[in-house]
């Protein structure tokens, strides 16, 4: 065994942007190797960009915090942009009565959202009964 743990949290890529997500009740030592794994990635990848979903998250605490603090600094080092997205209220709610702030780190309302900032655009949907093929013509 290499004495490096396994990450159970997917890392996607789309383009030169990495999009991944946390999940509810994310411990110390998942949170320590997701920050290494991802920061691995993004330089390998040389991605310039990373979203990170939250939407999942119903708790934060301090050492969460601060990993993605130090993760979206590290990344921006490494020339990548990092938006967090989805906050839940809660969350929000908890990080300002903890006194904590996410010190550089962007945040977005949802992932779509998030994309966009990162240059992302979706395909507007032609209306409704017509082919995308007669758009294109």
């Amino acid at each position: 065994m290499t004495g490096r743990q396994s990450m159970d949290i997917p890392i996607l890529r789309l383009g030169d942007v990495l999009v991944t997500g946390l999940i509810n009740e994310l411990d110390d030592k998942t949170a320590t190797v997701f920050a290494d794994e991802l920061t691995e990635r993004i330089a390998a990848e040389r991605a310039t960009g990373v979203l990170i979903d939250i939407s999942r998250l119903e708790i934060i605490d301090s050492f969460v915090a601060r990993t993605l603090t130090e993760l979206s600094t590290m990344a921006r080092l490494l020339g990548a942009r990092v938006i967090v997205a989805g906050m839940r209220p809660p969350v929000a709610i908890t990080l300002v009565e903890l006194g904590l702030q996410l010190t550089g780190v962007e945040t977005a309302l949802n992932a779509e959202q998030g994309m966009t900032a990162l240059g992302w655009h979706h395909a507007p949907r032609p209306p409704e009964g017509v082919t995308r093929r007669e758009t294109l013509g």
